[in-house]
């Protein structure tokens, strides 16, 4: 539930929202709204370049407070690779970057493009130095890339206070610090600088967990983690923050190249001063609604 408070009045603002679960292989959303306070004077709902659920909104009379909540039902199941599965099985990362380069269906030639460089993931000599004790050109690929996730979780601390949305990836590398989104970024350019496809994927983790089992981080708010393309597999999801393969728990809401493309909530706004945000995520039946469990592997 995003919310702005501002100093002084806003007079008109234009936002855009990525806050509604998409429908993946692994999940399926079966109903969503979004409510504007104060009333929107026009909502739109379209689908971005990615196939994301885009929502328009347009406010026109004065206001000092904006919340959006979004609510959804959601049904989960996890990847068809599992944490119970071998990931020691499957194509080398040499034959993955051949594949890459050789298939051309269409879906191998759209995961080209997050083979690139992009704002918030640029490329240097740096990250293929960090990344590439953990990727043997003849060691299975999805194996390598949970090294580099184990990697991270080890070397790097969650700390909500070391960064910013502007702080730049240098500086997260140099200080071992960040949030799940400087950890996102991290893992898909050293995975791009060593000549394979990652893309960024925001969404939410189910905020109460089953018994017995710890609260994952990034439960409490937006969350965010990586996506590998496998030629002839597809997209396989990772969870630096927390260590993991991305399971039934984690819940798609968009994804892109970086946060840029997916950012919950951007826009503008015309006056208003300094403004203060806030982004809560509530449980059952405000934000995300998990309203089924399916069995653990397709």
């Amino acid at each position: 539930i995003p919310e702005s408070t501002y100093h002084a009045d806003v007079s008109h603002c234009f936002n855009l929202a990525h806050l509604l679960p998409r429908n993946t292989t692994r999940q399926q959303c079966f109903n969503a709204k979004i409510d504007v306070t104060p009333k929107a004077s026009s909502a739109t709902r379209k689908q971005d370049y990615f196939g994301n659920n885009a929502y328009h909104i347009e406010i026109q009379r004065p206001h000092r407070n904006l919340k959006i909540t979004a609510t959804s039902e959601v049904e989960t199941r996890n990847q068809h690779v599992g944490e119970d599965l071998s990931l020691s099985t499957g194509i080398s990362c040499d034959q993955v970057r051949m594949k890459m380069f050789n298939t051309l269906d269409s879906e191998t030639l759209f995961a080209r493009e997050f083979m690139l460089a992009s704002p918030f993931a640029a490329q240097n000599l740096d990250l293929i130095n960090y990344a590439k004790e953990c990727f043997a050109p003849d060691a299975p690929f999805l194996e390598c890339v949970l090294k580099l996730t184990q990697k991270i979780y080890a070397e790097f601390e969650y700390s909500p206070a070391a960064t910013t949305i502007a702080t730049p990836l240098e500086e997260v590398i140099q200080t071992r610090r960040g949030v799940c989104q400087d950890f996102a970024h991290l893992q898909i350019a050293c995975i791009r600088a060593l000549g394979f496809s990652a893309r960024y994927v925001s969404g939410y983790i189910e905020t109460l967990p089953a018994p017995g089992q710890e609260k994952l981080v990034g439960s409490d708010a937006s969350h965010a983690w990586i996506a590998v393309y496998v030629p002839g597999e597809g997209w396989i999801e990772f969870d630096p923050t927390n260590n993991c393969l991305a399971h039934e728990q984690h819940v798609v809401a968009a994804w892109g190249r970086d946060f840029a493309d997916v950012t919950p909530l951007k826009g503008v706004i015309y006056g208003g001063g300094e403004s203060n945000v806030a982004v809560s995520l509530a449980n059952y039946g405000l934000l995300v609604d998990f309203v089924t469990r399916l069995p653990k592997n397709d």
